[in-house]
């Protein structure tokens, strides 16, 4: 009998000792698998962009040049704004917030596309000329839109 209780003790740590070889080796197998292999090539993409002034595209008082946006800022303003605002790339309610934020935006305009000048300009023709500034950066940003232009070329 003692032999028999030790002949089945000796089976199953033998089998113990197999199957915890046998999980050694599927982990084994599976951190050792091949590498993934990459089956699309990526593709070249060359941006030209025409080169543009460093000075604003059009003057503060030339409104007639595109008179979807006078007539725009001419009668709803707000809406304008918004809209020149989500065009440049930020929230359509940021003018909402305040003269401020006007301030704010020109300034990221001419920063964005080296438009010369300076903040005191910008602070002065708020001041003196807000419709007509929203309308001229309305034009510089639709302008610069149209003037990227962008080819994808597959390689």
């Amino acid at each position: 009998m003692y032999q028999l209780v030790r002949f089945l003790f000796a089976e199953s740590s033998q089998n113990l000792k197999r199957s915890s070889k046998r999980k050694q080796q599927k982990k084994t197998r599976v951190s050792m698998a091949a590498p993934r292999v990459v089956m699309t090539q990526p593709q070249l993409v060359t941006v030209n962009q025409l080169q543009m002034s460093t000075d604003w595209s059009s003057k503060m008082c030339d409104c007639c040049e595109d008179m979807q946006i006078c007539c725009c800022g001419l009668w709803c303003l707000p809406c304008l704004e918004c809209q020149t605002a989500s065009e440049f790339g930020e929230c359509c309610c940021l003018p909402l917030l305040g003269p401020s934020t006007s301030l704010a935006m020109r300034t990221g305009v001419r920063e964005r596309y080296r438009i010369q000048g300076s903040i005191l300009d910008d602070c002065c023709m708020l001041c003196w000329c807000y419709p007509l500034i929203w309308c001229q950066m309305a034009r510089e940003i639709k302008k610069r839109k149209a003037g990227s232009v962008m080819h994808v070329q597959m390689a």
